[in-house]
């Protein structure tokens, strides 16, 4: 019952949000971040090099076996989960920007992930395999994020106040939702969370809080605007634990290699939260940069 309530409650519930999301969204959004790339830039910087190398290195500080170790590095080349342009949306994101960023990460993650995965399995396990280009992944996640999107804008185009009402109870609903899918989560890796926590609790705490730190930090300090450095935190800082867990699983083969997505799984809706918290109610008051 919990895994189905990740593996097919969990798109779904998103697939929701986020049509609640297109709904507060216009074209115009989306030519501001076309004519202001420094973002995006950014970001993907920092998600695709900075990130696998800031886990390669807590990897060797952990002292992870393996197996477990290239499990942390399939996580860390995962590309941003959809989650994270719920967090983003709850805390005044820059949404477009978030969505953005997915669809540019889930389209290059064909390649970028396939190359970092099979260059940790060469450095920490070479009996481990080979991963193929997962093209159907990045599409499934490409279709969960762009297509109810597109249908909220599309409503909003045709009833705009109706857009407006929907503002406050959609966010009161994407708080519901939320606990709902932290519920399947816990419930669906209740076991390799329970029989894991104490070797891999330390890493993924860490790597998640360092993962958002960076996303925000970073971006501030190349003068991005704060609502688009709150959107690029939560893309770097929220990975697709589904998608780690599925490449362990389904194309390795190997069970233990997923364990560290399932633990981070389920951490990184708490670890998040408490962090979107700290933004809004303490980063959020000092000046900005000038």
């Amino acid at each position: 019952m919990g895994s189905a309530l990740t593996t097919i409650g969990l798109p779904v519930a998103l697939g929701i949000i986020m049509f609640g999301l297109g709904l507060s969204l216009t074209p115009a959004d989306f030519a501001r971040v076309a004519k202001h790339p420094k973002a995006v830039i950014i970001a993907l910087v920092c998600q695709l090099v900075l990130l696998p190398a800031l886990c390669f290195g807590l990897v060797l500080l952990f002292r992870l076996p393996p197996v477990l170790a290239v499990g942390m590095m399939i996580l860390a080349a995962s590309p941003g989960g959809t989650t994270a342009n719920l967090y983003s949306h709850l805390f005044r994101g820059d949404i477009a920007l978030n969505i953005s960023l997915t669809a540019i990460n889930s389209v290059i993650s064909v390649v970028t992930l396939p190359f970092i995965v099979n260059l940790s399995l060469g450095y920490f396990y070479p009996a481990g395999g080979q991963v193929g280009i997962d093209v159907v992944e990045a599409l499934k996640v490409f279709a969960i994020v762009l297509v109810p999107v597109v249908l909220g804008m599309l409503a909003r185009r045709a009833n705009p106040r109706f857009a407006d009402r929907m503002d406050k109870p959609v966010r009161i609903a994407s708080i519901v939702i939320l606990v709902i899918v932290i519920a399947g989560a816990v419930v669906a890796n209740l076991k390799p969370l329970m029989e894991n926590i104490g070797a891999l609790a330390g890493i993924t705490v860490v790597f998640c809080l360092a993962s958002l730190t960076l996303g925000f930090v970073i971006p501030r300090l190349f003068r991005v605007n704060r609502p688009q450095a709150v959107a690029s935190s939560f893309e770097i800082g929220i990975h697709n634990a589904t998608l780690a867990i599925v490449i362990a699983q389904s194309v390795l083969g190997n069970f233990e290699m997923s364990l560290p997505g399932a633990v981070y799984g389920v951490l990184m809706f708490f670890i998040a939260a408490a962090f979107g918290l700290v933004l809004t109610r303490v980063v959020g008051r000092a000046p900005a940069p000038a």
